[in-house]
């Protein structure tokens, strides 16, 4: 499945302040592979919402078209992709070790 095209590249801040109203008011999806790769880890989407929450954003990556940021605490990785104003998608998830 194409991924949606999105907001285009953002900054960490512009990024962290578009999720954090994302969790408030919008849609957060979770795409199969970060279902399969959470499922691996042990993670909740509980444990990965915490994350976009509270961690640290990086500078983002073009990955197949798509502008994704890295989410990151001590203990766990999201990325996700930010296709709209009111929508991310979380692309995949891990536990850091």
């Amino acid at each position: 499945m194409p991924e949606m095209p999105d907001l285009g590249q953002l900054t960490p801040v512009q990024a962290r302040n578009i999720v954090r109203r994302v969790l408030e008011h919008g849609t957060v999806s979770f795409s199969s592979h970060a279902r399969d790769e959470m499922a691996k880890d042990s993670l909740e989407s509980t444990d990965c919402l915490n994350v976009l929450r509270g961690g640290v954003y990086e500078s983002p990556e073009l990955i197949d078209g798509t502008w994704r940021y890295r989410v990151s605490t001590r203990r766990i990785c999201v990325v996700v992709a930010i296709p709209t104003e009111d929508r991310v998608r979380v692309v995949t998830a891990w536990r850091v070790e």
